[in-house]
């Protein structure tokens, strides 16, 4: 599995005009679910912290396969949105890495793990 993380900054000359930017970048990106074949996943976040060095929106997508996410770079449906969404980016980070899927073994032993804390 792959995990498949992007970060942006987004544009807006006011607090409002930033918020309805990080919510269309949200929407959009939302709209993909159940669209995207190989993508397990799909969550996106916006920044509540206000720290000046955060990012605005966050999506973290899994994906079965690293040719999954290959794919996903070329499918209609995102790139439609990285086109809507174009001038509205005004910094973008990704990182992309290996995980092991969870199972019901490792569940449990995450579980064991945090029940002291």
């Amino acid at each position: 599995m792959i995990r498949h993380i992007v970060m942006w900054r987004v544009s807006g000359e006011t607090p409002e005009e930033n918020l309805a930017s990080r919510q269309l970048v949200k929407h959009s990106f939302e709209g993909l679910r159940g669209r995207i074949p190989g993508m397990i996943h799909l969550e996106v976040g916006m920044d509540s912290s206000a720290a000046d060095y955060a990012c605005d929106v966050v999506l973290v997508t899994d994906f079965e396969s690293q040719h999954a996410l290959d794919a996903y770079a070329a499918h209609p449906e995102h790139l439609r949105v990285r086109q809507q969404l174009g001038s509205l980016r005004t910094a973008r980070f990704q990182v992309d890495y290996p995980v092991e899927p969870l199972t019901p073994a490792s569940l449990s032993t995450v579980e064991t793990a945090h029940a002291g804390i």
